[in-house]
């Protein structure tokens, strides 16, 4: 089992960037698929970005994106410090939601919340027009 603890949100204005960190606790982290979605209240949990369990630190490995944040976020992961990393630029309104952790072991990336095991407990992200 693994246990995931999101930081890094906070209030940002338009145009800024954050970056959201999601450390891991329990072993074999490197054989976790890990993931990233949000949930703006009101709306259902949607789908941020993903990267793969063959990622490594040096390597790109497998990553996914939702069209709404590819090309302003990116999605990385230090397996030494057991750790996924959520970099996101030109932030928007809409990109306000809290944004939660989530891991699946030793199975591919997938979009779908309800394939993951793992979650945390979300941070939340608010940024300002």
């Amino acid at each position: 089992q693994v246990q995931l603890v999101e930081s890094g949100g906070g209030l940002v204005q338009a145009g800024g960037s954050l970056r959201l960190s999601c450390a891991a606790s329990g072993r074999a982290f490197s054989r976790y698929t890990m993931a990233w979605f949000r949930q703006a209240p009101g709306k259902e949990r949607e789908f941020v970005a993903a990267i793969g369990l063959n990622a490594g630190n040096w390597n790109a490995g497998n990553t996914d994106y939702s069209d709404s944040v590819k090309g302003r976020s990116t999605i990385s992961r230090d397996n030494a410090k057991n750790t996924v990393y959520l970099q996101m630029r030109s932030l928007k309104p809409e990109d306000t939601a809290v944004y939660y952790c989530a891991g699946r072991y030793e199975k591919i990336i997938t979009a779908k919340p309800y394939e993951y095991d793992y979650w945390g407990q979300g941070t939340q992200v608010t940024v300002s027009s």
